[in-house]
């Protein structure tokens, strides 16, 4: 998957990752290599709960029951990258960044607007990572990583549209852009105020 210079224009995003956030991740790679690996493993059993929370709806397991697979198996492939480096994988930290998120979430009314802020929030993460791995990929030293974040990179492309493509199935398209469009606001938001910090991948 081929993705312009300026991935915002591609995922949405309205603000990019600040340039010096590549510079202290490539100082912390151990930290960086830890928090991805907990973003894969939170990402999988996500996925898990979607699928047993709206276990009617068809396209939606048939769809997120392979990312569950995937979404595991790049936990195992950072976990890998970890021992390879004679690094170890240290404890989890609290994402503020999905926690805030999670608070734009609506909790009350109809349960299709939760429904579509869930699977809006899981685009919005993958389309942030998506765009965090970018930076990896063109801005590291270590030419392994580089190659190893463009692959998560065009992983995570796909998932973000899935996500979309997902609210879009099972409700009217003008109320999924709608409420994406508050999202992306909501989200520079958060990332203007969020301290630059090179151990996370958010």
């Amino acid at each position: 998957m081929e993705l312009s210079t300026d991935t915002r224009n591609i995922l949405g995003l309205k603000l990019p990752t600040d340039p010096r956030w590549v510079d202290l991740a490539g100082k912390s790679l151990e930290e960086i290599l830890t928090d991805h690996a907990y973003c894969e493993q939170k990402a999988a059993t996500t996925c898990i709960t979607l699928i047993q929370r709206y276990s009617d709806k068809e396209k939606l397991v048939n769809e997120l029951s392979p990312i569950v697979t995937e979404e595991w198996g790049h936990f195992r492939l950072v976990l890998a990258e970890l021992h390879k480096r004679g690094l170890k994988l240290g404890k989890q930290r609290k994402d503020e960044y999905v926690n805030q998120l999670l608070a734009f979430q609506l909790k009350g009314g109809h349960w299709e607007d939760r429904f579509l802020d869930h699977l809006l929030t899981m685009a919005l993460i993958e389309a942030r990572s998506c765009e965090r791995f970018k930076r990896l990929s063109e801005g590291l030293d270590d030419s392994y990583l580089k190659s190893f974040y463009r692959r998560f990179m065009e992983s995570e492309a796909g998932h973000y549209t899935l996500f979309i493509e997902l609210a879009e199935t099972y409700l009217p398209k003008d109320k999924v852009r709608r409420r994406w469009n508050e999202w992306l606001k909501y989200e520079a938001g958060v990332i203007a105020k969020l301290e630059v910090r090179g151990d996370r991948i958010h």
